[in-house]
């Protein structure tokens, strides 16, 4: 069994900062692409960024220069430093990898964390 287990959501202010983390554990072999997704009320589930195992990011428009995706190959860990947050930001961020864990690679997601960006 392979898990994901997100950490960090909370409340904070517009133009603050928080830190998600997502550990990957159970029968792994090898982790590919991970990323961070988020999904606000009444809307479907986005991409926020994702890095490959080489540790080459990608991001969404709208977080460009704010969010900053990282990753421990070692300890099997994602991160998202989210900084000069804004209200639009607002969502429950799920955690994604892809895992090898049996035969074939397969998608895999965390239960996710809530982010409220409010004053």
């Amino acid at each position: 069994q392979v898990q994901l287990v997100e950490s960090g959501g909370g409340l904070v202010q517009p133009g603050g900062s928080l830190r998600l983390s997502c550990a990957a554990s159970g029968s792994i072999l090898s982790i590919n692409t991970m990323g961070w997704y988020r999904q606000a009320p009444g809307k479907p589930r986005d991409l926020v960024a994702t890095i490959t195992t080489g540790g080459i990011p990608n991001y969404v428009a709208s977080v460009k220069g704010r969010f900053t995706i990282s990753r421990d190959n070692a300890k099997n860990t994602v991160s998202l430093q989210m900084n000069s947050l804004k209200p639009e930001d607002t969502a429950v961020y799920y955690c994604n990898a892809i895992i090898l864990s049996g035969v074939f690679y397969r998608e895999y997601w965390g239960q996710g964390t809530q982010v409220t960006v409010s004053s």
